[in-house]
Order: C-alpha cells, then structure tokens, then sequence
C-alpha cells in the first residue's frame, strides 16, 4: 500500500498522512496542518472529511496507515494502533455529547482532570474567553444549543490538546446560536496557537474563519494552501455550490460613517464601502465577496447605485460547458475578485486575459467583514 508523502515540513507544521480503505471506501491523502491558526478541510458530502478527524482521533481505523507530524499513530502491517487517549488531541462534534449528569462546571473540570498533562490552558481562561461564567452552575440541558457547543469546545481545550478537531460544530445550530458561537471561535483563532483543523461544506465559515484550506473529494485531496489562494481558483468550482463560489480579502478600517451606517475600508490603496462593520478604526477585517455579487463593465459607469467600481485587469477566464455561466477572475491591485457572469456576457465584453475593467459590487452585498 502506497503512502503520499509531503515535502518535509517546516518547523512547528504537522504532516497528516493517510493510506488505507474503510469498507469500499479508500482513503489516499496526505497535506499539512500549520502550526497555528485554522485548517479548513472542505469538500462535498462523502468525501471523507470526517472519516479524517476520526482516524486522527483514534475513533475509526482505517485498514490502513495514519501518520501525524513524526508519530505513526496506526500502522496496521506491525499491529500498531495507538488509542484515542494517548493522542492528546480535542474533538469537537456536531452535538455537544455534554455530560448530562454534570453541571457545566463538572464537564469542564472533568476533562481538565484527564488530561494527564501540565496544563497550557488554565480553568478560568478558558471559562472567560468562551464566555462561559454565568453558565457554569447550569445543567446541559439548560443551555441552548449554541452555549451546549461553546461549553463542548472548553472541554476539548481544557483536554490541553496539541491538535484541536472540530468537526462541522455549526451545523446543528439555527442561525441565531451559528452567529454567536462563530464569533468565539474567532476569540479562538486570535488569541490561541493551538493548530485547529475545522471540517465544513460551508463555504462562508471557511471563508470567515480559516487561514489555510484543504479541498478533498472522493478521498483524495484536489488542492490546499492559503484560503485566499485556493478561494480565488476557478478550477475548483465543482467542489462548492456554484452561486457560493467566492473569495476573501484582507482590508483594514479607514473610516466609519455613522449617518449612514456604512464603513470604508482600505485595501491596497483602494477604498471599499460596506455596511457598518464593529472593529475600530485601523483594525484588519476580512470581507467575503461572492462571484454571483460582482458584474464587469469595460467602461466606468456613471450615475450609478453600486459604491464600489473598482478597477482592474482580468487574469483568468473559465466557461463552463453545458451551461448558461462562465467565470473571471479580476485582479483589483493587491486582491482578486471572482465574477460569476453569462458566457454571452463573456463575448459580448470579449472578456480575455488583460482586459481592463471595471468590477461592480454592491454594498450591501458583502456577506460578512470579520474582525482577524
């Protein structure tokens, strides 16, 4: 059995190697985990992303190998398997799985006492950086879905784990508790070094949340690196609901305007209008820019609603076949936009590599600019 194996990595990142097959289900994958920050495995249903948290946990085997950083933690020709508590790693799954016969008190001292090892994470940091004070004399069963979660992820840490597994931990919420809770685990991604790999088929999280992105379908992995680099390729489209299809932009916060309630925000130079974002001024945001939320015009437009005209050059144009659609992608000086827009549109611009235009975004279409 063949393994994959990446370039060596560098200090502090971990290489996640897997070979092997789960009934007719064959894994072959291998990509790297930054040594801080969020992780991102993406792809459609039955690809695997969670079979991968749960090789990693120890909590399915493979028939198979699983090698993580210099660890071989399954090795099924020597007989090797090490089991789920001496991996030091924290799961976070879909359901809280809280304790129902104990406080919330008793859940998070519960997995701090097991955790075998000098803590990193003390008790009352992680209680105050997921807001969790008021709740700890409640009973699971008190909480909402949304605290049962946040309580579920002070578990893992207090677990003091070198790697943090969290497995589509937004999906059982309704929209309400997602917002909330997404918004500590940003708290998580500012003030925390753990390395986080974070499983999703959701597009926006990835985009709001992640660093880095794995892309997988079928078991194997299509594509990773930075979000932004792998958010701007138009060769991946297949793997995500096409009118999700998007990308990220760093910008920093040059002004608000409170009569309006609108923000302007500067990237490379260039200023972006959105709707009131809550960070101060010069702090980095980051905006999520849907494809289907930018049209091009070879011209500027005059006497016109949308804020945002902005300029720049085309670098990639990509129809796809049988269908009504094609893509560019834009590069506005420092960032690139994606533009889902007709093929007849396409011709009828002459849309090609280099050609200057103008990309048009609404701005009350921008889907979120997240504090990072």
């Amino acid at each position: 059995m063949s393994v994959r194996h990446a370039p060596r990595p560098a200090p502090d990142e971990i290489d996640a190697v897997f070979a092997g097959t789960l009934g007719s289900f064959r894994l072959d994958i291998a990509f790297r985990i930054p040594g801080s920050g969020i992780t991102a495995v993406f792809g459609p249903s039955g690809s695997g992303k969670t079979t991968i948290l749960r090789c990693i946990a120890g909590l399915q085997r493979l028939a198979g190998r699983c090698l993580i950083g210099s660890e071989t933690w399954q090795d099924d020709g020597n007989g090797m398997f090490r089991e789920p508590h001496e991996r030091r790693v924290g799961y976070v799954f879909q359901e809280a799985s809280l304790f129902p016969h104990l406080s919330v008190r008793g859940n998070l001292r519960y997995a701090a006492r097991r955790a075998g090892v000098a803590p990193v994470l003390g008790f009352a940091a992680v209680v105050e950086m997921l807001g969790l004070g008021l709740l700890l004399e409640r009973a699971p069963a008190a909480l909402s879905g949304g605290e049962r979660q946040r309580v579920a992820v002070g578990r893992a840490l207090l677990s003091q784990p070198r790697l943090l597994l969290l497995d589509e931990p937004l999906s059982a919420l309704d929209q309400g508790a997602r917002e909330e809770i997404i918004s500590y685990f940003e708290v998580l991604h500012r003030e925390l070094s753990i390395p986080m790999l974070y499983v999703s088929h959701d597009l926006a999280e990835v985009a709001r949340l992640a660093d880095h992105l794995v892309v997988i379908a079928g078991g194997g992995k299509l594509a990773d690196g930075p979000v932004g680099e792998i958010l701007e390729r138009l060769d991946l489209h297949p793997t995500a609901e096409r009118f999700e299809a998007g990308v990220v932009l760093d910008a920093r916060v040059a002004a608000h305007d409170p009569r309006y309630h609108l923000s302007r925000l500067r990237h490379h130079g260039g200023v972006i209008t959105v709707p009131l974002v809550e960070a101060e001024v010069g702090e980095a945001v980051r905006l999520r820019i849907r494809a289907r939320d930018v049209a091009l015009a070879t011209r500027r437009p005059r006497a016109i609603s949308i804020r945002n005209v902005l300029p720049g050059t085309v670098v990639e144009v990509s129809e796809q076949p049988n269908s009504a659609y094609a893509e560019a992608l834009v590069d506005i000086g420092g960032g690139r936009l994606r533009a889902r827009i007709t093929r007849e549109a396409a011709a009828d611009l002459g849309l090609r590599t280099g050609t200057r235009v103008y990309a048009l975004v609404k701005s009350i279409s921008f889907e979120h600019a997240a504090r990072h």
